[in-house]
């Protein structure tokens, strides 16, 4: 008996089935997302309401178009263009049409109010379909470096600036007085002195206009350091005026000149050289917080700090427009009293019932015999004891130490995902408006992606 195989024929014309959403699989990603961008209030996009020109794709498709890129790694304007012909599911959500890179591009650029909206909205329905709880929710908030879309090559610092804005008015002198030589030696085949002139009074400008960024930088800095250094030299008078004897150094007093080493990149100004596990890479700091239940992106927010010790406060404030917050979960690195504080109490001294639960102090990774062991919980600190003796003991009780694993188990795996699994590693905007508006666009794709794997059945709140 001969062999049978599947007849395989690319010549005869196909009878293309007249719903297209068959040509994937039912519980396909790209059903739910279609199926969630219908349920949003897309009121915000921006539109030509004129009716002039050319016809507009739908806001509903170029968000879908844009969720569902991202949701599977896809991020650059002309690679989503490409996908519109090469992949299935991207056909079934475009209905066969291609939406062109420019149209991409604009529709991404102009709508960052739909973005956050759409956010927003995807929260609504979670809590509808009974994933993400509704009431005081408690989150773990934490931050990752993305790299920016610029190199670190591109970057000049204070120092380097200066060294080369004297150099080129030097070389700008002896072109000029070359110029003024007759017998002067002519320059090499096809260079010209007004050229040579030009194009060192073109990069001088851009030298000045990065050494003056520079510059409001450094002063702005030491305005907000201002504050704080003499606060800092207030309390240690006070300590001294009652005897006591101040603990640490003196505090050091800010500079309002920028140091030899503040950097300006030419290609993303907003952008700032920060350490990563790959060395200092020209990056942001993108900060989430994530409910701890359900592992949603519930705040999200880009910052251009290289650390997070000033980023606690306005993180909790992007994730309370969207749940109330009991309990907030932050590592070593957010570990700053005066935020805290300011985050417990309210400027009259009372509790407003959130509580932080952070690592005081770093621990290195693994755990020795005698914390192995059994142990009686410490005694609770007397209530008039300073905030950072209650903040040691929040984690030092076995309540405490469980309660607080739950931030690793939560907000690190969704970094993991979002660069792993998704592949997001590097902004493809440029400027820290738009690099927010993207970082929105990512963490509303995640969202998605995340109520697609529970099952989760979308309804209205």
């Amino acid at each position: 008996m001969s062999a049978k195989f599947v007849n395989v024929d690319r010549d005869t014309a196909l009878l293309l089935p007249p719903d297209m959403r068959t040509w994937v699989p039912a519980d396909h990603l790209v059903h739910f997302i279609l199926d969630a961008v219908e349920q949003l209030d897309l009121g915000a996009a921006r539109v030509n309401e004129r009716g002039t020109g050319s016809e507009q794709y739908p806001p509903s498709l170029l968000l879908g178009l844009l969720i569902y890129s991202y949701a599977t790694g896809v991020f650059a304007s002309r690679q989503i263009e490409r996908s519109t012909f090469d992949s299935v599911a991207v056909r079934v959500l475009c209905a066969d049409t291609h939406p062109d890179h420019d149209t991409l591009c604009a529709f991404r650029r102009q709508n960052a109010a739909l973005v956050q909206r759409a956010f927003a909205q995807v929260l609504e329905l979670a809590a509808g379909c009974g994933v993400l709880k509704v009431g005081t929710v408690t989150v773990a908030i934490d931050g990752t470096k993305v790299l920016a879309n610029a190199s670190k090559h591109a970057a000049v610092s204070h120092g380097h600036a200066q060294t080369t804005l004297r150099s080129l008015d030097e070389e700008i002198a002896q072109l000029l007085a070359k110029a003024e030589q007759a017998d002067a030696t002519p320059l090499q085949d096809g260079l010209t002195i007004p050229a040579e002139v030009a194009r060192r009074q073109e990069r001088k400008a851009r030298l000045q206009l990065a050494k003056a960024e520079m510059e409001a930088r450094a002063y702005a800095r030491f305005q907000a350091e201002q504050t704080a250094y003499q606060a800092s030299v207030a309390r240690r008078q006070a300590q001294e005026a009652t005897g006591k004897k101040p603990r640490g150094r003196p505090p050091k007093a800010p500079d309002p000149q920028p140091a030899d080493t503040d950097q300006v990149n030419f290609t993303d100004p907003d952008s700032r050289i920060m350490p990563t596990k790959d060395g200092f890479q020209q990056s942001y700091n993108a900060q989430a917080g994530v409910d701890v239940h359900s592992r949603l992106i519930v705040g999200a927010r880009v910052s251009q700090a290289p650390t997070d010790k000033q980023e606690l406060g306005a993180d909790v404030a992007v994730v309370r427009a969207h749940v109330p917050v009991g309990t907030v979960l932050v590592d070593s690195g957010f570990a700053s009293e005066p935020a805290i504080r300011a985050l417990e109490h309210d400027e009259h001294g009372r509790p407003t019932g959130l509580t932080v639960l952070a690592a005081w102090q770093h621990h290195a990774h693994g755990r020795t015999v005698a914390q192995l062991e059994k142990r009686v919980d410490p005694p609770a600190p007397a209530p008039a004891a300073p905030l950072a003796e209650h903040l040691r003991h929040r984690t030092a009780t076995a309540a405490g130490r469980a309660f607080y694993s739950l931030r690793q188990q939560t907000v690190e795996p969704v970094f993991g995902i979002i660069k792993e699994v998704l592949g997001f590693r590097r902004f493809s905007l440029r400027g820290l408006a738009k690099v927010g508006l993207e970082w929105d666009l990512v963490c509303l794709a995640y969202n998605l992606k995340r109520l697609h794997t529970l099952s989760a059945k979308l309804r209205v709140a």
